[in-house]
């Protein structure tokens, strides 16, 4: 099996060191990611001005770039033939409910989806990387389960709680909850004067119920939820045919 493997938090973050490390054994990984820390990029591609590629002493490539731009950059420039599998993460923090939207550890699997290739993101549920070992097991166990069974390409969103191998719980299938309006920014002034925003905390949890990946997680188990990109708001078309009528 050959994977390609990209994050958002940068090519050097531990969890993108633990993840290469767990697949590398059951197969042949390449590794392209971001520079630097690029969390909460969504699906950009940077489009004003070139990207570089570098390769570090271990073998990563990474370029100045998103999440996004690494996986295109990879797919259509740098690797000699196609991956079998896009994986992306360890992302340090969860990204479940509506931060998916956001999140660029799931855009980096959603552009190797939308070139036809199946995609897993991978997220421990809290920051600070504890039990990171027991995350990188967990994401090894679910690439090599393969899944068969799915409509391929599928792209799959997986969180995991920081709980050490043996207190995890079985992987369930969840859909994704919802969350509260994002908290007010926080405005503040420059040494010079000017006023500056920094972006708020995410909005509480609003739907948690039962089958959702904050449920699942805060029971301790491995939440994956099938994802899809289109769109359209199927239920809207018919009032929007009439309004156009």
């Amino acid at each position: 099996m050959k994977i390609l493997i990209s994050n958002d938090d940068g090519y050097q973050a531990p969890g993108i060191l633990a993840l290469a490390d767990a697949l590398s054994a059951i197969a042949e990984i390449t590794v392209v990611a971001p520079d630097s820390n690029r969390s909460g990029s969504s699906n950009s591609l940077t489009l004003d001005r070139p990207l570089w590629v570098e390769r570090a002493g271990n073998g990563f490539y990474y370029l100045n770039g998103t999440p996004s731009d690494c996986v295109h950059v990879a797919l259509t420039g740098l690797l000699p033939e196609r991956p079998d599998l896009i994986v992306s993460g360890i992302n340090q923090g969860q990204n479940m409910g509506d931060d998916t939207l956001y999140s660029g550890t799931v855009a980096a699997a959603t552009e190797g989806f939308l070139f036809g290739i199946p995609a897993i993101a991978f997220s421990q549920l809290h920051k600070g990387w504890e039990h990171l070992d027991s995350a990188a097991r967990i994401a090894r166990e679910i690439v090599e389960r393969q899944f068969e069974e799915l409509a391929k390409p599928y792209l799959l969103n997986v969180n995991i709680p920081n709980l050490p191998y043996a207190e995890l719980k079985p992987c369930v299938a969840t859909r994704l909850g919802k969350r509260h309006t994002s908290e007010p920014v926080y405005k503040m002034r420059d040494p010079h004067g000017k006023d500056i925003y920094w972006i708020g905390p995410a909005g509480a949890v609003k739907d948690a119920g039962d089958g959702t990946d904050f449920h699942a997680t805060a029971q301790g188990h491995v939440s994956i939820t099938p994802l899809q990109i289109d769109l359209t708001h199927t239920a809207q078309l018919a009032n929007l045919k009439k309004a156009l009528a």
